[in-house]
C-alpha cells in the first residue's frame, strides 16, 4: 500500500488530526502570550491590524531614475503607502554604468544609480516626509542612504523625519546570492558604522534588513531560512557591541526580510517561531533592556523563486497564498510579486494586479479584523514548536564552528542551502512534488505573453550622464574628498561621513567604491 505521508517543505511530517494530546504540558503563558509582549509569538504590537495595516510595499526599479520614478507615482497613486527599490547589477557591485564590467546589464534587473544627480531624478516629487523607502542595497549601501540623505536635504526634509530601510545585509551575499564587493571584515566594519551614522543622523531609518530571502530563493528550507538568518543577525549584534556600541542603541533599528512561499501553514508557523526566537536570543544572549530591541520587525517578500514562466497566470493565486501566510504570520510590510516575474520585469498590468492582491486581502478577507488569527491551532502551535525546535538546532551547529562568519568562511550554509535546493529539484523531476501547470495540469501550447520591454539605447543614456556630471564638477574637490575616504578607510574613524562629503561633491558611486577596493581588497571565494 502506497505510504500517505506528508511533510512540509522542511521535511517535518504532518499528522492527519491534531488535537488537544498534541499541545500536553504546553504552557500557553510561557509559549503564546499575548499580541505585543513577550515572547512576540502572536506579533510585534498589541492591536496589529486594527491599529494599522501592513505597509504595502511594490517592488521596483528598472532602467533610468527618469522611468522608475515615473513607476513610483504610478504605485503611490493606486494606494501604494511604500516605495522599495531595486537597483541594477552594476549599481549593487560598485561600478559606474560606462564600466567594461557594466556591459549589457544597466538597468536591467534594476534602476542605475551612478551620482547623485541620478538620485535627484529619482527621488523629484515625492513625499519623502511621508513615504518610506527600502531600498534593496548592500555592498553600496552606504553610498545609496548617503544620497538619499542628500538629496532629502536638498529637498528641505531633515535627516530626522527620513524613513525607510537598507537592506545592508552583506552577509547572506556570501551565502547565497554574490553581490559582495569587500572581504567579510571589512564589509562588516561597514554595517558597523552605518548603525552608528544612523543613531547619530537618521534616527527612524532601518539600518539592516537581516535577509531570509535570498536564502530561501537560493533552495534553503524554510527552517534553514530562519535559522540562518537569526545567525546573521547574531553576528552583526556581536559586531556593532565589538565596535562599541551598546545593544539598545542600535538593536531597535534592526529589521528582517522574510521570503513566503507557498506550503501556507508553515510559512506562518516558521514566521511567529522566528519571532519568538529573536526575543529569546536579544534578552538572554545580549542582555537588552529596551522591549524594542527584542521585536523582530519584518518585511515580507512572496517568493520569486516559486514563480513559473509556464501558465504565469497561476502565479496570482501563487502570490496570493504567499501574500495572506505573510499577513497570518504577521507581517509588517509585503511586497507581492508579479504574476510575469518568471518572465521579466514586472509589467504594468502585473504591478497593478500585485498590488489589487494586497488590498483585497486587507479590506475583503476580514484576517486583519482580530489579531493573530490562527493562535491556538493545535495543528500551527504544534508546527511552530517543530520548526523552531529545528532551527535551534541549526543555530547551535553555527555556535559549534564560531558563529556566521567563521560558518560562511567553511561554506557550512553554502553547503547545506545546496543540499536542499537539490533535494527540492529531484523531488519536482521526478514528480513527488507537484509544480501546477509544470509537472502536472500542463498544456500543449502555449499563449503569447506581456513580457517588459527594455531599452537598448538605456545604457548610452545613461553613460552620457555619468560622463556628463564628471565633466561639470569640481575636479579638485572631488579628488580630495575622495583622498578623505581612503584616509577614514586606513584608520579607524566612521567612512560615512567623508563618503557624504565625496557625494555630495558629485563622486560617483563607482569612485567611491574603488577607494575601498584599493584600501580593503576584492573577496575571492574560496581563497
Amino acid at each position: 500500500m502506497a505510504s500517505d505521508v506528508r511533510r512540509t517543505d522542511s521535511g517535518i511530517d504532518i499528522r492527519p488530526t491534531y488535537g488537544p494530546a498534541d499541545l500536553e504540558g504546553w504552557d500557553p503563558a510561557v509559549k503564546l502570550g499575548d499580541p505585543g509582549r513577550p515572547p512576540y509569538t502572536r506579533g510585534v504590537y498589541p492591536t496589529m491590524y486594527r491599529g494599522r495595516p501592513w505597509t504595502i510595499r511594490q517592488y521596483s526599479g528598472f532602467g533610468t531614475a527618469e522611468s522608475t520614478n515615473e513607476r513610483w507615482r504610478l504605485l503611490l497613486a493606486g494606494g501604494g503607502t511604500g516605495l522599495s527599490c531595486a537597483f541594477d547589477l552594476p549599481t549593487q557591485m560598485g561600478y559606474d554604468s560606462d564600466h567594461p564590467r557594466a556591459e549589457g546589464e544597466v538597468g536591467r534587473v534594476g534602476v542605475a544609480i551612478d551620482s547623485i544627480d541620478d538620485m535627484r531624478i529619482l527621488l523629484a516629487g515625492l513625499p519623502l516626509d511621508r513615504v518610506t523607502t527600502s531600498m534593496t542595497i548592500n555592498a553600496t549601501a552606504a553610498i545609496l542612504l548617503l544620497l538619499y540623505q542628500l538629496v532629502a536635504e536638498e529637498q528641505g526634509v531633515a535627516a530626522a523625519r527620513l524613513g525607510g530601510t537598507i537592506q545592508n545585509d552583506i552577509l547572506k551575499e556570501y551565502v547565497a546570492r554574490g553581490t559582495y564587493i569587500y572581504p567579510p571584515r571589512p564589509s562588516m566594519r561597514l554595517v558597523t558604522d552605518i548603525f552608528a551614522y544612523c543613531r547619530d543622523n537618521l534616527p527612524a531609518w532601518n539600518t539592516i534588513s537581516i535577509s531570509g530571502y535570498h536564502i530561501r530563493e537560493a533552495g534553503s528550507t524554510a527552517v534553514q531560512e530562519i535559522a540562518f538568518t537569526l545567525a546573521n543577525g547574531i553576528a552583526y549584534v556581536r559586531a556593532a557591541l565589538e565596535a562599541g556600541l551598546t545593544v539598545d542603541e542600535f538593536a531597535p533599528r534592526l529589521s528582517f526580510f522574510w521570503n513566503a512561499h507557498n506550503n501556507l501553514f508553515e510559512e506562518v508557523a516558521k514566521f511567529r517561531a522566528a519571532r519568538r526566537m529573536w526575543a529569546k536570543i536579544m534578552t538572554e544572549r545580549f542582555g537588552a533592556r529596551d522591549e524594542r530591541s527584542k521585536l523582530l520587525r519584518f518585511h515580507t517578500q512572496t517568493g520569486g523563486s516559486t514563480l513559473t514562466a509556464q501558465q504565469p497566470e497561476n502565479n496570482i493565486a501563487r502570490v496570493t497564498l504567499q501574500s495572506l501566510a505573510a499577513v497570518l504570520g504577521g507581517t509588517q510590510s509585503l511586497h507581492a510579486n508579479g504574476f510575469d516575474e518568471a518572465l521579466g520585469l514586472p509589467t504594468e498590468r502585473a504591478a497593478r494586479v500585485a498590488l489589487r492582491t494586497q488590498q483585497i486581502i486587507a479590506d475583503e478577507s476580514g484576517v486583519t479584523d482580530t489579531v493573530d488569527p490562527l493562535g491556538g491551532s493545535y495543528f500551527v502551535e504544534s508546527l511552530t514548536d517543530a520548526v523552531e525546535a529545528d532551527a535551534w538546532a541549526y543555530l547551535e551547529k553555527i555556535d559549534g564552528v564560531g558563529g556566521a562568519v567563521a560558518a560562511i568562511e567553511a561554506g557550512y550554509m553554502q553547503q547545506e542551502i545546496e543540499q536542499a535546493a537539490y533535494a527540492h529539484a529531484r523531488a519536482v523531476d521526478a514528480g513527488e512534488k507537484v509544480i501546477v501547470g509544470v509537472n502536472r495540469y500542463t498544456d500543449a501550447g502555449r499563449e503569447p505573453v506581456e513580457v517588459f520591454p527594455i531599452d537598448p539605447a538605456l545604457q548610452q543614456h545613461q553613460m552620457d550622464r555619468v560622463r556628463r556630471t564628471r565633466a561639470e564638477r569640481d575636479h579638485a574637490g572631488v579628488e580630495a574628498a575622495l583622498a578623505e575616504v581612503g584616509a577614514a578607510a586606513r584608520g579607524t574613524q566612521n567612512l560615512l561621513p567623508p563618503m557624504k562629503e565625496a557625494l555630495a561633491r558629485r563622486a560617483t558611486l563607482g569612485e567611491v567604491s574603488d577607494v575601498l577596493r584599493a584600501e580593503f581588497g576584492v573577496y575571492q571565494p574560496g581563497r
